[in-house]
């Protein structure tokens, strides 16, 4: 090395633990008020290990009864608690080792100086911390930030699972919140750990009160168990790395916290190293305030951007009456990554998978329309789509129309989907009902909230190809909850056209809340109600039900707003059991499932 390296020992931390991971514990410590052991009747040693640089630390105090638990601060910034570990002090220096005891009657300490003055210069070409920080001579350290486009960069399941098991993040899914721009740099010399956030941090909701973040907000219905808070960095402190009988861990050392784009309040501000290379750092970690869970972290080097895997599709005309043969295309798979399968969904319900990248996928369309075929790769990277649009211009021969006269349910936010129903320039989410009662006593409703937004609107669209028809029921039903006097608007559109979509519209139909918090039944009548502008030389009709444009084949769009025109402050309200007539072609409503 040309330069001479100063290390803060402060940071320096690798440990092989020789028990388990669970605190020493008397058989029965609560059976009575034991007092904290006397200074004079605590004692630990210190004897070499299987090298000059690793040393067993170990309570020699076995005449000892009522101990709740026996910590050891190793001096180089790890805590452990266990009756025995061995510690690995790889550069010189004097080791102030401090022994605690705890009982359920309170804690004394005493301490020990262990010095050593051998270098163990193998951390400098340890592929580990090579990778993590660059190495000795990258005097800038190595950034790391979360894998945020790679399904899995965060993750949680039970303790015993990769950390993966209740939820893998799709990518991305967390935009919007103070996650994704966080970096932790690591330097191997003085093994210094710096984390700046740019101000907002993103926590689990049991970590927002912790008294060392500062003041919090929270991102409206983003999550309720997730927070982002206000929290000042950059913070300063020392990483090290442990080894026990598992495998290796990356604990993080500050005065303030110091986590991986989220904070679960990891136990001993320890993560097991999952994988380690170059270009990926996965980490799993406990919750100390969840002690049934494990959670997994994915993170890359800042700048890095990943090998993409390379396929494209074909959708050209088969030989069958409006059939249609999908081809997949897989030029190139980086090393690492791996594709599990493709699912081709040719916009009608009609859904196929395959592991063979190989096939050949076809598809019968019975009815007319405009079709959008969806393929998706599901990789190791995250789900990868690609669309294609396809017009089927008749009927197919073995078609038969069904017009039924009944009302349909399209979305009941619990056990009935259709479609699904999205916000525009407002919240639409699904909710717990804040009136389980008659007439509503569903466990989940959709909230609506927008804030200084004139014309919000919660939106359904029906999938391709398929369209509202009014020939034998022309009215849409709703329930709703909110304030009294609130306007509800409901209108109908055609999506044709893009971004002029609007000139389709049918004129308002609106509803007005009758109670205050009280669930009662909206209904929006389309007889009579005209549609389109006539000073556009567009379509345009005085009745949207008698008018064969556009009682079938035409409608595809339901949109809600809550006081349509009124840009001022923030309106909300709950809304559940979308119905309305008959969709024409879809048998099943579960059909985006």
């Amino acid at each position: 090395m040309k330069n001479k390296i100063y290390f803060n020992i402060v940071g320096l931390l690798a440990l092989i633990v020789l028990f388990g991971c669970n605190p020493y514990m008397d058989e029965n410590p609560d059976s009575g008020l034991v007092l904290a052991p006397d200074a004079s009747e605590m004692d630990f040693s210190i004897t070499k290990g299987a090298d000059d640089f690793h040393y067993k630390i170990e309570l020699t105090s076995p005449t000892l009864t009522g101990i709740y638990a026996v910590e050891f601060d190793l001096g180089n910034g790890s805590v452990i608690k266990e009756k025995s570990t061995v510690a690995y002090y790889p550069l010189p220096d004097a080791y102030t080792i401090k022994m605690t005891i705890i009982t359920n009657g309170g804690s004394n300490s005493i301490t020990k100086v262990h010095t050593t003055t051998l270098t163990d210069y193998s951390i400098f070409t340890d592929a580990k911390y090579v990778a993590l920080t660059g190495g000795v001579d990258n005097s800038a350290g190595k950034t790391w930030m979360v894998d945020a486009a790679s399904k899995g960069h965060f993750g949680v399941g039970s303790t015993g699972s990769d950390g993966l098991e209740w939820w893998s993040a799709d990518p991305f899914v967390k935009s919007g919140t103070g996650a994704y721009d966080d970096e932790l740099n690591f330097k191997l010399n003085g093994f210094a750990v710096t984390y700046n956030n740019f101000g907002v941090s993103y926590v689990k909701g049991y970590m927002k009160d912790d008294p060392k973040l500062a003041t919090t907000y929270r991102n409206p219905r983003l999550n309720k168990d997730d927070y982002d808070v206000d929290y000042t960095t950059p913070v300063s402190g020392s990483w090290a790395i442990t080894e026990k009988s598992d495998g290796f861990y990356l604990q993080l050392i500050g005065s303030k916290p110091i986590f991986p784009g989220l904070d679960v309040g990891a136990l001993n501000n320890e993560y097991k190293i999952v994988n380690i290379s170059e270009n990926l750092l996965e980490l799993t970690c406990f919750s100390a305030y969840e002690n049934w869970t494990k959670w997994h972290f994915q993170l890359i080097p800042k700048g890095y951007v990943k090998p993409s895997i390379e396929w494209s599709t074909s959708v050209t005309k088969g030989t069958e009456t409006n059939g249609y043969d999908v081809k997949l295309n897989v030029t190139n798979i980086p090393v690492g990554q791996s594709i599990e399968k493709f699912v081709v969904d040719f916009g009608d319900g009609n859904v196929v998978e395959t592991k063979d990248k190989n096939e050949v996928i076809s598809g019968t369309y019975m009815r007319a329309g405009t079709y959008m075929v969806t393929v998706t790769a599901v990789t190791s990277l995250g789900d990868l789509v690609k669309t294609e649009t396809v017009v089927v211009a008749n009927h197919h021969p073995d078609y038969v129309e069904f017009i039924l006269n009944e009302i349909v349910m399209y979305n009941d936010f619990s056990e009935v989907t259709m479609a699904p129903v999205n916000g525009q320039d407002c919240l639409v989410a699904i909710d717990d009902n804040p009136d389980r009662s008659y007439p509503n006593k569903s466990a989940k409703v959709a909230f609506y909230s927008k804030t200084n937004q004139q014309w919000a609107n919660a939106n359904m669209e029906l999938p391709s190809g398929y369209r509202f028809d009014l020939r034998q029921k022309s009215v849409f039903k709703m329930k709703v909850y909110g304030n009294a006097g609130d306007i509800v608007l409901l209108k109908l559109e055609n999506t044709d056209k893009g971004g002029n979509a609007w000139q389709t519209g049918t004129y308002d139909v609106l509803y007005t809340i009758q109670k205050d918090n009280t669930w009662e039944m909206a209904e929006f009548d389309m007889s009579g109600v005209g549609s389109g502008w006539d000073w556009t030389g567009d379509q345009f009709t005085s009745n949207v039900v008698t008018d064969d444009r556009f009682n079938h084949g035409f409608y595809n769009v339901v949109r809600i707003m809550l006081n349509p025109g009124v840009g001022d402050e923030t309106h909300e309200f709950y809304f559940d059991e979308l119905a309305g007539p008959h969709v024409e072609g879809i048998k099943s409503a579960n059909i985006n499932k």
